[in-house]
């Protein structure tokens, strides 16, 4: 009975020893560990570093060594950042989009960056309200981008802003952010809303959050009667609602289609052996263990499928979104260049014309000049977030002493500063509201320009948009005592304009005069970059002051 089993013995050994002689030809691991350091963006680093442990379980050998992948998560924005600036220590990196790619390469320093190698998930980019809430949006904003623009818009004050109040991710900051303003500017200007777009990222720069987790998480906090709604990628409102919130939120998917997060794959490593570990793990992440991870986390594959987790039953819709084309490098920079130019702050000083043609009644109105320019001047300055810098000087003749014809009203200065116990922002409202014009003064429009110009520039501040707005009557220059001639005064601001500290000039006349001056009025404007309208009614001040927003995005090249 001994022999057979000796027997036995012998072949299972001889056996164990073939398997482990076969395995350890493609395991060898007797050089050692070969390092395989992966930086991945925050959403998907949990369901990477699975992957890396089953893959280190595995004992991949490349050159006699065990690759050993560990992953660090780290925002994209900062990875892409220590790329410009050389100082990236990743061997291999998954970002969340190409668009931040795209972005990235028209930088000199990222000029160098090795290209994509393919993706390997996705997730759309989509539009999130909270399941208690979403039923309240019926009537007052569809789910599309037009919607989303028209309730941010700061200037359509009767619009669905008034029941809902988005909130955006931060572009500087977050690919969906940036995702969602490219597919939102795209669909405007496909639309021709181009005004209404600029008056939404106003407004929606004073509603940002650095991530979709604290977006998320304030969706579900009740802000009066307004309906919160925001953006985020689908899978982010997945891992929020696998938290299980009090109140879990549900995508709402635009009717134009959208933007996906792809998570592209960029090899850095440029040491051979690495090199063979890095595209031996981007195999390891197109198996199907590997793809069934990522769906289990609230991913898409790389083609827009969905998996077992995203049900119309917990608030996604798994049929692959309609996709909007994806825009190139291009248009990626100039959209990271208008957020960043419509984004910087406003200094302002107004020039209010108080002259005595101001008190005559407006037609059709009830109004006088005065009152209808200084509610022009109200909307407007109501357009502006609190740090904003602004001031007002009123103009006429003799306004301060013979032969001065400007008052300082309020100084320039934040809106938010307190000036003897009042808000600034209070103490414009009260004087615009207050303020008379002068029963026989005269216009001294160049002389109180020439000033205003001169300070504007001595003062000008490099971080924000230094503008000069002239409210008038259009009745131009009109000074029986003298002063400044318009062809000086043109002269004076062509040779003191700077256009690497551009102050422009703003002009918005309204009343029956204006018309006869809209020519030098024009000059004026132009002289400095700057634009000039003739309101003829007062709602269209909100407009004028969006088109003057506008100009920050071409300045100083507006016209050239």
């Amino acid at each position: 009975m001994l022999v057979p089993l000796a027997g036995a013995v012998a072949l299972a050994v001889l056996l164990g020893v073939a398997a482990f002689v076969i395995f350890n030809r493609d395991h060898d691991c007797s050089g050692g560990k070969l390092a395989l350091r992966v930086v991945a963006a925050p959403d998907i680093e949990p369901s990477l570093t699975k992957i890396a442990n089953n893959y280190n379980k595995a004992m991949h050998s490349i050159d006699s060594k065990c690759v050993d992948v560990t992953v660090a998560k780290e925002a994209a924005a900062r990875t892409a950042n220590s790329l410009a600036a050389g100082k990236a220590t990743a061997d291999f990196w998954v970002a969340d989009s190409s668009l931040l790619m795209e972005s990235l390469r028209r930088t000199p320093a990222g000029k160098a960056l090795p290209e994509p190698e393919g993706s390997i998930a996705a997730s759309p980019v989509v539009l999130a309200a909270a399941k208690s809430a979403a039923s309240k949006l019926s009537g007052s904003l569809t789910p599309s981008w037009t919607s989303m623009i028209a309730a941010a818009n700061v200037a359509n004050v009767d619009g669905p802003g008034k029941k809902v109040r988005v909130l955006a991710l931060d572009p500087q900051k977050n690919s969906a952010g940036l995702a969602a303003l490219l597919a939102a500017a795209g669909t405007a200007r496909e639309a021709g809303q181009d005004k209404a777009l600029v008056g939404a990222l106003k407004e929606l720069s004073g509603q940002l959050a650095s991530d979709s987790t604290a977006l998320l998480a304030s969706l579900t906090v009740k802000s009066g009667t307004k309906v919160p709604v925001g953006v985020a990628s689908e899978q982010a409102i997945y891992a929020h609602n696998a938290k299980k919130p009090e109140a879990p939120v549900v995508a709402l998917y635009p009717e134009e289609g959208t933007l996906s997060l792809d998570y592209p794959v960029t090899i850095l490593t440029k040491e051979p052996a690495t090199l063979k570990a890095a595209a031996d793990f981007k195999q390891a992440l197109s198996t199907d263990s590997a793809t069934k991870i990522l769906r289990d986390a609230g991913f898409r594959s790389a083609d827009g499928k969905a998996g077992s987790v995203l049900t119309k039953e917990k608030g996604f819709t798994p049929e692959t979104p309609q996709a909007l084309p994806a825009p190139d490098g291009a248009t990626v920079a100039r959209m990271v260049q208008t957020w960043s130019r419509l984004n910087l702050g406003t200094r302002m000083l107004t020039l209010l014309d108080v002259s005595g043609t101001m008190a005559l009644p407006v037609p059709g109105t009830g109004m006088t000049r005065m009152q209808a320019i200084s509610k022009i001047a109200t909307e407007g300055l109501g357009l502006f977030p609190a740090d904003s810098e602004v001031g007002v000087w009123a103009f006429s003749t003799h306004m301060n002493g013979r032969g001065k014809d400007w008052r300082e009203v309020v100084p320039v200065g934040p809106l938010s500063e307190s000036i003897d116990g009042t808000l600034r922002k209070e103490l414009l409202a009260k004087q615009l509201t207050t303020i008379q014009a002068k029963a026989t003064g005269d216009t001294g429009l160049n002389d109180t320009l020439k000033a205003a110009y001169t300070e504007m520039t001595k003062t000008y501040k490099q971080d924000k948009i230094n503008t000069l707005l002239i409210l008038t009557d259009g009745a131009g220059n009109d000074d029986p005592d003298g002063g400044i001639k318009n062809p000086a005064i043109l002269q004076f601001l062509k040779d003191t304009y700077d256009p690497k500290r551009p102050v422009s000039i703003l002009l918005i006349a309204f009343g029956p005069d204006a018309a006869s001056g809209k020519q030098q009025m024009d000059a004026l404007a132009k002289a400095t970059g700057g634009e000039a309208y003739i309101a003829k009614n007062i709602l269209q001040v909100r407009d004028f002051f969006l088109q003057g927003m506008e100009r920050r995005l071409c300045s100083p090249n507006c016209d050239g």
